[in-house]
């Protein structure tokens, strides 16, 4: 395994970070199932694990845990996040210094642990001051609960501003972002990328496989494409997608890759990117993951991707993309009727 520095934090990570997403009742239930996973995964050289308090309501974070007993905990970079509700309370969500101090501390409960190597925002604020949530992070990385700091699907306009408030104020910088990424999901490649490469911000990006659809598993005019996992997700009937993943499968064979191991190549060949996120359910998805470890691709293919999907473009979106209020909330993009009717 040929490791990576995180940033400019000086950590060394895997070009593979495990995602524990469906460790846990929203993907595998099995405890012990999900343990044994995480540590085939450690074996063979990752070592670099990414969780969340929202995965399956901590129960994730609880197996993670489990896996890191035993004198694994000090060679893992562990990361987790928060800001997605942890109840009903609306005060149990979000980027405030109230919030973070709590869902950190009920983040290291479930760990086992008295620290996480990187604390991630997972998603943008828009209720609360940067400065405050900046502020908030750095007490706990002087406390010595936090290593490092870091950010998930937040826009390039943000990754700035909160660079330059940490510089103003004097806090500590986020160091990683966590952006979605693949052939079909290329939009960061724009700004966010060049951002990140800018200030040293390392990546580590989700949905490699945008959503499942780049392991072959759906296909064009097949049936039921709609379900996965038991969720209705729209993208993967998606005809735009669909068209793409037919077309790139005859690039992969060319190549003599399988589809899924042409996709994870791509998204760590760009320089921008530290990691790609792996999210296993089972150990023969976690085999088939790891088989490509180490796989690299040519500039001639390469080039025919870009010729499917053109940097900086996407193919249509995920369900789960971040998109900020004011794309969601037609009010922030409408003026009042009576200003309409005035002009």
């Amino acid at each position: 395994m040929q490791y990576r520095t995180l940033g400019r934090t000086g950590i060394k990570v895997s070009p593979y970070c495990l995602g524990a997403m469906m460790f846990g009742a929203q993907g595998n239930p099995d405890h012990d199932d999900s343990v044994r996973i995480i540590h085939k995964a450690l074996d063979a050289g990752v070592n670099f694990v990414d969780t969340a308090d929202i995965y399956s309501h901590g129960e994730s974070e609880e197996i993670v845990g489990k896996a890191l007993r035993g004198g694994r905990r000090d060679d893992v970079v562990l990361a987790t996040k928060a800001y997605l509700p942890m109840g009903d309370d609306p005060n149990r969500q979000g980027g405030s210094r109230r919030w973070l101090v709590r869902a950190l501390e009920d983040s290291l409960r479930r760990l086992g642990t008295d620290h996480v190597d990187l604390f991630q925002i997972h998603r943008p604020d828009p209720d609360t001051d940067v400065e405050e949530t900046l502020s908030a992070l750095t007490d706990l990385v002087r406390a010595g609960k936090v290593r490092a700091v870091g950010t998930s699907a937040f826009p390039a306009s943000d990754l700035v501003e909160a660079q330059w408030t940490a510089e103003r104020r004097g806090l500590v910088r986020f160091r990683t972002e966590q952006p979605q990424y693949s052939i079909l999901d290329r939009g960061i490649e724009r700004e966010v990328l060049p951002v990140c490469e800018r200030y040293g911000v390392g990546t580590l990006v989700w949905s490699p496989l945008a959503g499942g659809m780049l392991t072959g598993r759906y296909r064009k005019g097949r049936e039921n494409t709609t379900h996965r996992g038991g969720y209705g997700f729209r993208y993967l009937a998606d005809e735009r997608r669909l068209d793409v993943v037919e077309q790139l499968i005859p690039v992969a064979e060319k190549a003599g890759l399988s589809l899924t191991h042409m996709a994870l190549a791509f998204v760590v060949s760009h320089p921008g990117v530290t990691s790609a996120i792996i999210g296993p359910r089972t150990m023969e998805q976690l085999d088939d993951l790891l088989a490509g470890a180490g796989t690299t691709l040519g500039d001639d293919v390469l080039d025919e991707i870009d010729a499917l999907v053109p940097p900086g473009t996407e193919v249509g979106r995920l369900d789960m993309a971040y998109d900020p209020p004011a794309i969601l909330r037609a009010g922030l993009r409408r003026r009042a009727p009576q200003e309409r009717a005035a002009a």
